[in-house]
């Protein structure tokens, strides 16, 4: 156990804290919560997502302290106990866990339900980045190499068993973006690329996606072609962004009861397609401010990679900048036609405690290897 009073900050530490970083992540998920409030708000019980998104954040916020507050070696060395912690997780979802849009990935407890997935890719990523930290950077070893595509293939394996395309698409770019920074051959990770191609083919017809996800999957090639079955989520998304124009229709703030158009006929709004939300309440220009929050979040996460000092600490940043540029693109990508339509939520903004919980944390870890770039001097 680590006792209580590792975890007083002082005033030097304190000042150390990126400011920036953690006012962009504390913007992004109050405009979140704000717009998944306006989606559901004429909904059933709709005011239950965002009194509960509210719950997680301010519990992410306190549990975000005691991350910072201590030195991440410490936390590094804990790793592995995490990591296969999050693989029994893992299997334990597969034996007992709901189904949720076709994927077998959630442990309900009680009135919450959790997503063992969202705690495997940080475990992932850290255990990589402590195993990695161990072998000197020597990542072009083949034997080293192997070590490091174990760790990541268990829980991709597990997740894609669920299945939950989107969340392996999510890891396996996390792990892609660890093994081009730790400097692997342009070569491996081509083939690993292929290797991805390949595994995507052969779970596409393995009987694993059903068809239904596959048509809401390729979908977005022609949504008109169903715009009454598997098109439909896509051409009721386009229609709620277009209506939006550049500075957006405020119906959802109106007191009619109506609610907004999104809000009525775009399915999943208050996850999948919450970017269709923010378009049609707020239009272009608040996308844009929103996308300007990401750049800040992003761009400080690149500058903590490029300073960190050992690796553990680059690789953890590296993994998260892996994360929300992929996420971000997909998310978004899908919304307005660009993407195909998978489970990928758009960071920080859709509705989903686990999600929150443990992004908010893995930011918290990026916010310490910031902070402790270099020894601190009292």
């Amino acid at each position: 156990m680590i006792p209580l009073s590792k975890f007083k900050m002082s005033l030097k530490e304190l000042k150390r804290v990126d400011k920036w970083m953690l006012i962009s992540i504390i913007l992004i998920t109050m405009f979140g919560i704000v717009n998944i409030y306006l989606a559901k708000k004429t909904s059933a019980g709709g005011m239950l997502f965002p009194v509960k998104q509210s719950i997680f954040f301010v519990a992410s916020l306190v549990l975000l302290y005691f991350i910072v507050a201590i030195d991440y070696s410490i936390i590094k060395a804990f790793t592995p106990i995490f990591y296969w912690a999050s693989i029994a997780l893992l299997v334990l979802v597969l034996l007992i866990g709901s189904t949720i849009n076709g994927a077998q990935g959630w442990i309900r407890l009680g009135p919450l339900s959790f997503q063992p997935a969202e705690l495997a890719k940080i475990g992932t990523i850290m255990m990589m980045g402590k195993k990695l930290d161990d072998m000197e950077g020597e990542i072009n070893n083949f034997k080293n190499f192997c070590i490091l595509a174990f760790y990541a293939i268990i829980p991709a394996g597990l997740i894609v068993i669920q299945p939950d395309m989107g969340m392996t698409m999510v890891l396996f770019f996390m792990v892609l973006g660890v093994f081009f920074i730790g400097g692997l051959d342009n070569r491996i990770i081509l083939g690993g690329l292929g290797a991805l191609i390949l595994g995507i083919v052969l779970v596409w017809n393995s009987g694993l996606i059903q068809d239904y996800q596959k048509r809401r999957i390729t979908s977005f090639q022609n949504p008109e072609a169903d715009s009454s079955d598997s098109g439909y989520h896509l051409r009721q998304s386009l229609i709620a962004v277009g209506s939006g124009g550049f500075f957006g229709s405020l119906n959802s703030l109106a007191n009619d009861g109506t609610g907004g158009y999104s809000s009525q006929y775009v399915p999943e709004i208050q996850t999948d397609f919450i970017f269709t939300q923010v378009c049609e309440q707020w239009g272009t220009f608040g996308a844009i401010c929103l996308l300007t929050l990401y750049g800040i979040l992003i761009s400080r996460m690149i500058n903590i990679a490029r300073d960190s000092k050992d690796i553990f600490g680059r690789i953890i940043a590296t993994g998260m900048v892996a994360y929300f540029l992929f996420a971000i693109w997909q998310n978004i990508g899908m919304t307005i036609g660009l993407m195909p339509i998978t489970g990928i939520t758009l960071p920080l903004v859709s509705y989903g405690g686990s999600s929150l919980l443990t992004t908010i944390l893995s930011l918290g870890l990026v916010i310490n290897v910031g902070m402790r770039k270099t020894k601190l001097n009292f």
